[in-house]
Parts: C-alpha cells; sequence; structure tokens
C-alpha cells in the first residue's frame, strides 16, 4: 500500500491559510473537515503530503485497516515522532510526548492506576457526580436550558479525573466558589491552561514561558505539597500516587519536572476527550429524536429490570448507550490523527499519519459513512476500521475509564430528560441541515472541540 501510495499525485502544501486548490492545498480546515475525500481523489486508501512550508518533508496519511495495524503493530519500526509532541511538553516530559525507554517507564507507573477497581470507582463518581448537578444545579428543573453544552460536561470530565485520577473529590458548590490564595477555580484554571497554554507555546520561545505568571503550575504544586506533607499516609490507588510515589520513593525515579509534565497531561487527557465527546453526542441525540427515543427506551428498560441506580457491573447491559457513544467517536473523532514515523527508500525520512476520519469515513468498511447511526455498532462491526483509541502498544491506556464515564453520564441523564436543540429566535428560519451544520460546527485544538452545542434539557 505504501509503495501505491507514492505513486499518487502528491500534494503540495503551501500553508493553511491558502484557499481549496485539489491536489495543491488539500489539508486546509484539518482532516476532519475532509473525512475521505482526499482519499476518493487520490484513487487509493493511501496518499502522500508534500509540505512546502514551513519546511520541506514529505509524508503518508493512512485509511486503510491492514495498513494502519502494520504501522501501529511494529513500534520499532514506526516509532513516535515525538518533536511534534513537543507543545505537549510545557510543564515537563510526559506519556504522551515521550517513546522507547521514557515512554516504557511513565506506562508501567501509569498502568496500575486503570485497573477495575479504578473503573468502577469512575462510574460510581459519575453517578454522584450527576444527582449532584441534577439537584443543586438544575434543581430539578422540569426545563433547563444551556447556551454551550461543554458548559456542564467540561466540569463534570473534570470533576471525574479529579477524583478517580487525583483524589481531589469537588463538588458542583465547591467550585462556583475561588479559593483563598488563587484567582480562579481548579476547572477554570485547567481548562484555561489547556486551551491557552498551546497557543502561547505556539508564539512566544520557552525562556518567555518561564516569565509568563499567567500559566504557572500552582494548583498542581498545591497537590504535590499536601499529598507530601500530610501526616496519614493513606493506602492510595490512583494515578496521581502512582506517580508521587515514583517520583519520592519508587524504583522508577521521577524527576519533578516528569512529576509535573505527567500530572499536567493526564489532567488535559483525562477531562477534554471526554468532554468534547459528550458534547457531540448530546447534540447528535438533540440532532436525531428517534435515535433518543431508542435510546431511552433500552435504557428504561435495564433500569426498570435492575430496579436500582445502575452501578458498573451493569455496564454492558448498556448495548445502546455504548453505541451512540462509538457512531459519536466515528463521526468526530476527538483525534484527527496519529502520526508514526519510518524511514523507507523513496524518499528517505518519509512520514506515516493515520488518517482517522478517513477510515472512519470510509465507506468499504462503513455503509452510508455521513449518517449517524448508532446501530451500526449492534453485532459485527469492522473493529480495525475504528481508531478512536489508536491502536497497538501505544492504544490509549486510558480508554475503559473514558468509557465508563461516558456512559454513566449519558445513562443518568438520558433516563431524566429529553434534549432538543435550544429554540433561538434567529436561527427560527432555518433548515434541518443548516441546524446540523451549526449545532455540529467544530474547531481544531488538542482535540476536536464542538464550538457552540445550544440545548435544551426536558423532564420526562
Amino acid at each position: 500500500m505504501l509503495s501505491s501510495a507514492s505513486s499518487s499525485s502528491a500534494r503540495s502544501v503551501l500553508g493553511v491559510f491558502l484557499p481549496r486548490i485539489p491536489r495543491i492545498t488539500g489539508q486546509r480546515g484539518g482532516l476532519l473537515n475532509h473525512k475521505y475525500q482526499l482519499f476518493v481523489e487520490s484513487g487509493w486508501d493511501a496518499y502522500s503530503v508534500v509540505w512546502a512550508w514551513p519546511r520541506s518533508s514529505v509524508f503518508f496519511q493512512l485509511a486503510d485497516p491492514a495498513t494502519i495495524k502494520e504501522v501501529t503493530t511494529h513500534r520499532a519500526r514506526f516509532p513516535k515522532p515525538v518533536d511534534q509532541y513537543r507543545i505537549l511538553t510545557s510543564f515537563g516530559p510526559n506519556i504522551i510526548a515521550s517513546e522507547g525507554e521514557d515512554w516504557k517507564r511513565y506506562r508501567k507507573i501509569a498502568a496500575p492506576a486503570f485497573s477495575e477497581k479504578n473503573n468502577k470507582l469512575v462510574w460510581d463518581e459519575t453517578v454522584l457526580i450527576m444527582n449532584d448537578m441534577f439537584d443543586n444545579v438544575w434543581k430539578n428543573a422540569p426545563e433547563f436550558s444551556v447556551d454551550h453544552a461543554l458548559d456542564f460536561t467540561l466540569p463534570i470530565a473534570l470533576f471525574v479525573i479529579g477524583v478517580a485520577g487525583f483524589g481531589r473529590r469537588i463538588s458542583w458548590m465547591d467550585d462556583l466558589a475561588i479559593p483563598e490564595g488563587h484567582k480562579m477555580t481548579f476547572k477554570d484554571a485547567l481548562h484555561t491552561v489547556s486551551r491557552n497554554v498551546i497557543g502561547v507555546r505556539l508564539v512566544f520561545p520557552d525562556w518567555a514561558m518561564r516569565i509568563t505568571k499567567r500559566w504557572r503550575k500552582r494548583y498542581m504544586d498545591e497537590m504535590v505539597r499536601s499529598r507530601r506533607v500530610a501526616e496519614k499516609k493513606e493506602e492510595r490507588y490512583d494515578l496521581f500516587s502512582g506517580f508521587l510515589d515514583a517520583a519520592d520513593e519508587g524504583d522508577e525515579k521521577l524527576s519533578d519536572r516528569e512529576l509535573n509534565g505527567n500530572i499536567f497531561i493526564f489532567l488535559l487527557a483525562g477531562h477534554e476527550t471526554t468532554a468534547h465527546t459528550l458534547c457531540f453526542c448530546f447534540a447528535y441525540l438533540a440532532l436525531y429524536p428517534d435515535e433518543q427515543e431508542r435510546l431511552y427506551q433500552q435504557i428504561s428498560s435495564v433500569m426498570k429490570e435492575l430496579g436500582r441506580i445502575p452501578t458498573y457491573d451493569d455496564m454492558s447491559l448498556f448495548t445502546y448507550s455504548m453505541a451512540v457513544f462509538n457512531e459519536t467517536l466515528r463521526m468526530v473523532p476527538p483525534v484527527s490523527g496519529i502520526a508514526k514515523k519510518r524511514t523507507i527508500p523513496v524518499p528517505k525520512g518519509t512520514r506515516v499519519a493515520i488518517h482517522t476520519p478517513g477510515l472512519h469515513y470510509n465507506p468499504r468498511y462503513w455503509e452510508d459513512p455521513h449518517s449517524f447511526k448508532p446501530s451500526r455498532f449492534l453485532g459485527d462491526w469492522p473493529r480495525d476500521a475504528f481508531l478512536p483509541f489508536s491502536q497497538g502498544a501505544r492504544a490509549c491506556i486510558g480508554r475503559r475509564f473514558f468509557e465508563a464515564e461516558g456512559i454513566a453520564v449519558m445513562t443518568m441523564l438520558i433516563s431524566r430528560y429529553k434534549i432538543e436543540i435550544k429554540d433561538e429566535p434567529e436561527f427560527a428560519a432555518e433548515t434541518f441541515e443548516e441546524r446540523k451544520t451549526r449545532v455540529l460546527a467544530f474547531k481544531p485544538g488538542l482535540t476536536t472541540m464542538p464550538v457552540r452545542v445550544p440545548l435544551t434539557f426536558k423532564r420526562r
């Protein structure tokens, strides 16, 4: 496949600011905007790209499951190009922006935290967080509207990673108040850093970052300090404890920068991806009420049979919840491209990237790929053509954590509320397609970010 791809028309990318010119500036707008179209133009499930600016380089984009599996299986031949992830090392080296022995060391430390015991904690805490939101924020109102669904999916995800990943429980009411000595809440601090520090890193050099107090890691420093000076040393199994123990006394010794780097990256990865995916989930369910009703009926049936609030052990019963979750991940994958690298004879130093949207919209494996059809994930489906969590040894270590949280949120919310697109007078005359385009609009970020999803929730 790689040799075939090299014969396809190379696209000279002169910059993302130029208008779309087929075979010349095909990358403008991000991979998700084009989905499978560039592969159609190439005539292959792989195509080559030549970047002329800011520096000359060549790489292949892949949307063929067999070729992708070859790439993800052979880590030694296709190492991660860590230089492309340097922007994620603002607070120090970490598991995402590392390769080789460093990556093995970080993963060994992190792996015990992603256990079934921890996944159960994720589910239980998510249920508590949702009930807290219903009771104290929405106040069990018959109708509740939000200007952007991210305004509540973001704190949900942060509260979950806070307690299950770092042993820090935060209630909705707690996070309304700014702690003494701070200028913003823990939620706002993390979100501000995750959204803006990356932009600052793109513009300013390292020395400027070191003197820019706005992005200081104050909350992370406090978490480390409070845990270290605590008189009672509790037995803990969370992610934070694993890294802290390794920094202080473990065999896999970590420097303070490695500790802070990994704390930051797991906080970031543990809340932003989930928040964005849930936001898109609710957008699709509001746009497709028939699918939402089917989901509700399945959730209602399972909960009626259980006669109680579902637990983590019941998660497998919510098959349509998982189907909706997976279909959202197929249509809006959090990460559009997963970079790999291999030196091949022609040309030397070529990079290889997994084109996730191209794979997820490949009509060879997905019937009617542009339609929202969660039922495609019931029964047999092409698992090698579904890569929202990557694949192989470097697949997402927190996948089950992510799924447990997402299914718990969806189950609790849909069991109580019906979701609709918020009525706004200025959009009264729009067609369904116009509404769909508006509500599902996204912008590139560390993960695919919804622009604005205005929703209304009505008690069932």
